[in-house]
């Protein structure tokens, strides 16, 4: 493990003290907001000297205090000069230098200001003499090269050389509290630490101050610890303390350090991270923390066959919220087997998978996960045979369609007009806190995209076509692909702002905080607190009076249900909407019935004789004659048309629709 610490920190991380400049996107605050001031910031944007003179004076205006206060800190701010008019020499005590001290102590020490000093002073130095710190216009004391203050200060220091002195003051010096010191580390700590500093600084999601470092590094020096491995994680928390400190910086700092140590250690791809138990998929090339567990499966021959599975799946490009679906279904799977004292891949049968059906049923009938729990399973059967893993599965180890539940037919999610006019509303609009957010929502509703793909935009993501026409160009993460998706002129022009406001940001809805180089964007979960923070001060009803609840993901059926019932095309709508099928189109984009009747209005019927069925629109009977053919199409349809008899009449003319009088049909039914 030395060896690979030693093959992995960079000559910059492997050195006793580091000190990283202000600019640092990790380890530095940025520029004291005070201009001129190169110390980094820290409290409230400032240095930590400037913060201390913002808190003495009682924490006035923070852009006022920036724009009027000294930039310089009080070493480089020139010392006072003596109170008596014209005299240039430093004040030494009470306000006054030597001379004119010793000549208010004569007079019997009066009230300064009534006390008449005499201007002239012994031996003034030469016309144009000033102290040598370039700061400071006082005269010099005596024959010396300083001031009073500054005189004394180089006596204290040794009386050093005075170049070197002077040069003392116009450097600005680093605080102890910008410096990390790893002395006091054992040596093979000490580079697991400059490791994880090293890997902070290369994967900057987060400010890591220096002081949050040198707090770690005490801790870790109490332990008398060799190595972040010689505990685990959970040990390591409980050396901290639970419940967790106040400050939780150096504990997150301790877990993130050891978790890049382990990496490490472990390194080696899916060759070093199959054969384990627990997989870390960062180490595996996925983004976060996330670790996929086989630890509950309890045959070592099934639980080698679904990592098998997985890695194939993962390698495919399947994402890791699928993968932990599947694991979780054959997980429960291989439970169920134990409890049948299954000892074999050979031993399951189509018996035993209608065992297994029936069981899944009693659990979980009703639920979505039941249909996909039995998905999981087939697609793994199917992989085993496919790719013959095993071959002494049973060829009657099969699922049928037949096995899966019924789809329920799932009720419209789009939200009604109502609840759209409050949303759309721009005096509500106006009252987002954020303009990020609001535009957002306004991407959401207008473009149709899923919550993830509007929030993960890239800055550069408006193209026009040949005439000019602005469209939206996005990732759809779910199907793996770019689209484009074509905007109105409005929110163009927001999304311009936007690209303004973010700078430099590769992405449109930078995160706002831990985000050093605003590289990753908005997280979901942050934005959804703000939308329903602000449809609680919109106060958006439903069409009951009840505060309105709803998820992004609706605005998408909305704008698919809109386009439909304006009669625009189907495949129009897929391709608006990006789906793969017009099954999911057909899912999302709902007819109102509003819709049908006027199609049904503007529709020529026939009856069996082919005179026009005519009924005028606003006659006193269309009402109840457009109720009446919306049941029978509903309860009464035919192969070329529905039925006009009334639903509650028998019918005398069984299995002779095509003659019958009460027939009805279309144009739509000429090619049948």
């Amino acid at each position: 493990m030395l060896e690979r610490l030693l093959g992995a920190v960079r000559p910059e991380f492997r050195a006793d003290v580091l000190v990283f400049p202000a600019e640092d996107p990790v380890f530095g605050g940025g520029a004291c907001r005070v201009e001129t001031c190169l110390r980094p910031a820290r409290g409230h944007g400032l240095c930590q000297g400037h913060h201390l003179r913002w808190v003495g004076a009682g924490r006035p205006d923070l852009a006022e205090f920036a724009a009027s206060t000294d930039p310089r800190w009080r070493r480089q701010r020139p010392n006072m000069e003596c109170r008596v008019l014209g005299c240039g020499f430093g004040a030494a005590r009470g306000g006054l230098c030597q001379f004119h001290h010793q000549r208010w102590d004569r007079a019997g020490s009066p009230d300064p200001d009534d006390w008449t000093a005499p201007w002239a002073v012994p031996r003034p130095p030469a016309p144009g003499a000033v102290c040598r710190i370039e700061h400071c216009q006082l005269w010099p004391q005596a024959r010396l090269a300083f001031c009073h203050s500054h005189a004394n200060t180089w006596k204290v220091n040794g009386r050093p050389d005075v170049e070197v002195f002077v040069r003392r003051f116009d450097e600005v010096a680093i605080t102890e509290d910008e410096i990390i010191r790893l002395s006091g580390l054992s040596p093979q700590l000490k580079l697991e630490i400059q490791y994880a500093l090293q890997r902070r600084r290369d994967q900057p999601s987060t400010k890591t101050l220096p002081a949050v470092v040198m707090a770690l590094v005490r801790l870790l020096a109490a332990t008398n610890a060799g190595s972040l491995l010689e505990r685990t994680g959970d040990q390591w928390r409980t050396q901290i303390g639970r419940p967790a400190p106040k400050d939780g910086g150096p504990r997150a700092l301790l877990i993130y350090a050891r978790r890049q140590v382990c990496d490490l250690a472990d390194a080696g791809g899916w060759e070093a991270e199959f054969d384990r138990d627990v997989w870390q998929m960062r180490r595996l090339g996925f983004t976060g923390n996330q670790q996929l567990r086989f630890t509950r499966i309890p045959q070592p021959w099934l639980r080698d066959l679904v990592k098998r599975w997985l890695r194939w799946r993962l390698g495919t490009g399947l994402g890791l919220t699928v993968a932990s679906r599947g694991l979780l279904a054959l997980t429960r799977f291989a439970v169920f087997c134990e409890h049948i004292d299954i000892t074999a891949l050979a031993d399951i049968d189509r018996v035993v998978l209608k065992r297994y059906l029936a069981d899944l049923h009693a659990e979980l009938a009703g639920s979505q996960r039941h249909g996909d729990h039995i998905g999981q399973l087939n697609m793994f059967l199917h992989a085993v045979r496919q790719h013959h893993w095993d071959d002494s599965l049973p060829a009657i180890a099969l699922v049928f369609s037949d096995d899966f539940p019924r789809r329920a037919e799932r009720p419209p999610r789009a939200l009604a007009e109502q609840v759209m006019a409050q949303i759309e509303d721009p005096a509500n609009l106006a009252r987002f806190t954020n303009p990020a957010y609001q535009l957002a929502t306004l991407i959401l509703i207008r473009a149709g995209l899923r919550v993830t793909d509007a929030l993960s935009l890239p800055r550069d993501c408006l193209v026009t076509d040949a005439d000019g026409a602005p469209y939206l160009r996005y990732d759809n993460h779910k199907m793996k692909r770019q689209a484009l998706v074509p905007i109105d002129e409005q929110l163009h022009a927001l999304i311009g702002e936007q690209q303004t406001r973010v700078g430099a940001a590769p992405v449109l809805f930078p995160r706002p905080t831990k985000n050093p180089e605003h590289r990753a964007p908005v997280a979901s979960s942050t934005y959804r607190l703000a939308l329903y923070r602000w449809l609680a001060r919109c106060e958006v009803r439903d069409t009951h009076g009840h505060p309105v609840a709803l998820t992004p993901h609706q605005w998408r059926h909305t704008l698919g249900t809109r386009l439909i019932n304006r009669d625009v095309p189907q495949e129009v709508v897929r391709r608006i909407l990006d789906h793969d099928s017009p099954q999911m189109t057909a899912h999302y984009a709902r007819l109102h019935d509003t819709t049908v009747r006027r199609h049904w209005e503007a529709a020529r019927k026939v009856d069996i004789t082919g005179q026009a069925v005519a009924l005028a629109p606003a006659g006193p009977l269309a009402e109840a004659a457009w109720a009446k053919q919306r049941l029978g199409r509903a309860t009464q349809a035919l192969p070329n048309g529905f039925c006009g008899l009334p639903v509650q009449q028998s019918c005398p003319h069984a299995n002779a629709c095509l003659t019958c009088p009460m027939f009805l049909t279309t144009d739509e039914f000429l090619p049948q």
